[in-house]
């Protein structure tokens, strides 16, 4: 049963279907960080909303490495919960726990938005202190997560460009990751795939985000062509 507080959070949501996620959800769930990701080009996601900057940075670490429990409960549509980051096998994601030394997190809790064989996103809820969700946090989880998929899945555009319209530039969070990885498909001659997957591999192996590696690409201060390849500083670049 859901909590009356999540009750009043999923009925706004149906209400208004341009208005933004209330943060009160994060405090509802017991979380600290909370984001809302939707499935494009398969097995990839596009961050649409998240709470904070930790949030946020926690799943670009997910999408450079290609690991982690949200890209688990995309692959599979089971929900992956690991309420305690210290317990987790280095075997499992050996990329993303060390990288995540620095990051607030110490709980993870990713559901899939899906429903049937369809998976349309993921949430992800995160916690700064190791713990299990309660029953009744679990419960509003799932209920915000169907709410969500039902809404994504009925085709919620005014909910998908309301979110984006709401970011400072007014594009995906991703956009010019997408525009490096075509440029990156040219140069190299690559499928897009495999231009991503070195775009990932470039800003692993340098300790960048993958943001930031995609707008050096992008403004051609960096190719990857290139034996050494090292982004130019922006004033090599003026002419």
């Amino acid at each position: 049963m859901l909590s009356p507080e999540m009750t009043e959070i999923l009925r706004a949501l149906h209400l208004d279907a341009a208005a933004p996620l209330d943060d009160g959800c994060v405090s509802v769930l017991g979380m600290d960080h909370l984001v809302v990701s939707l499935a494009v080009d398969g097995q990839v996601t596009e961050q649409l909303w998240s709470s904070d900057e930790a949030g946020a940075s926690f799943e670009d670490l997910q999408f450079t490495l290609g690991e982690g429990p949200g890209p688990d409960a995309l692959r599979t549509g089971q929900a992956a919960l690991e309420h305690d980051l210290a317990a987790v096998g280095g075997e499992r994601w050996p990329a993303l726990v060390p990288a995540m030394a620095q990051l607030p997190i110490r709980a993870m809790f990713c559901l899939p938005l899906a429903l049937g064989g369809i998976t349309v996103g993921v949430l992800t809820a995160l916690r700064a202190s190791p713990g299990h969700m309660s029953g009744q946090q679990m419960d509003d989880a799932l209920g915000l997560a169907a709410a969500l998929t039902l809404q994504f899945l009925g085709g919620a555009g005014a909910r998908v460009d309301a979110w984006v319209d709401a970011k400072p530039d007014g594009e995906l969070h991703r956009a010019v990751v997408h525009q490096a990885t075509g440029m990156l498909s040219v140069q190299l001659e690559l499928p897009l795939g495999k231009a991503l997957l070195r775009l990932r591999a470039y800003a692993y192996s340098h300790d960048r985000s993958i943001i930031d590696t995609a707008e050096d690409v992008v403004s051609r201060r960096l190719r990857l062509d290139d034996d050494n390849p090292e982004p130019e500083s922006p004033k090599e670049t003026r002419g």
